[in-house]
């Protein structure tokens, strides 16, 4: 009788294992693109665990885009840097032999504590530091000191000079060029027909004195 109780045992657990050994030995194409939850933009190089295969890992291409074989029932977990995990569960129940989600992760905001520092490590040191500080000079001093005769020529050879004052100096240019070709025209000495009458007058002046 217990070999009968036995042998029946044997029967079922053969059917349960045959039953069950097609859908763990099903594979499945599990394929998707990861982005961010915000602003939708890809996510590159994140990494896949498949938690239930003894945490085999793959990664997401520049594109975002990953794609391996998976099993039903897997949980599948997803880690980047700057975000938090996302775990997922293939189904079961699959159709076909392909599997395909949007995976979005949301970035992982760490608000860190306020952090104020001191360049002195003691207060006699901020003390001594303090005493021997040499104060900045008030408004008035700095104004004195930016009107000085040697600030100004200072900005005077280094700054460029502004619209107006290249138009007064091209109109300074042009009415000396203008008043220097004047007293040449004018000039007697450099004019050949003042020259000319010059000579006329001196051989009029000659004949008078002979006649």
């Amino acid at each position: 009788m217990r070999y009968c109780v036995a042998l029946i045992c044997l029967i079922f657990s053969v059917t349960a294992f045959a039953q069950q050994k097609p859908a763990q030995d099903k594979l499945i194409q599990f394929s998707g693109i990861i982005t961010d939850i915000d602003s939708s933009n890809v996510i590159p190089y994140v990494t896949i665990t498949n938690l239930s295969a003894k945490s085999k890992r793959v990664g997401a291409d520049y594109r975002g885009y990953f794609t391996f074989i998976v099993n039903p029932g897997d949980t599948i977990l997803f880690t980047a840097i700057g975000y938090k995990k996302f775990s997922t569960v293939i189904p079961e129940s699959t159709p076909d032999s392909k599997y395909t989600i949007m995976v979005k992760l949301k970035a992982n905001v760490i608000d860190l504590p306020s952090v104020r520092v001191f360049p002195w490590a003691t207060t006699e040191e901020f003390t001594r530091e303090f005493l021997s500080m040499k104060l900045a000079d008030d408004d008035m001093a700095i104004a004195k000191k930016n009107l000085s005769r040697s600030s100004i020529d200072g900005l005077i050879q280094t700054l460029p000079r502004d619209g107006q004052e290249i138009g007064s100096q091209n109109y300074r240019y042009n009415f000396d060029r203008m008043v220097n070709k004047n007293m040449v025209q004018t000039n007697p000495l450099l004019n050949p027909f003042a020259w000319g009458k010059l000579m006329q007058q001196i051989f009029d002046g000659d004949k008078s004195r002979t006649n």
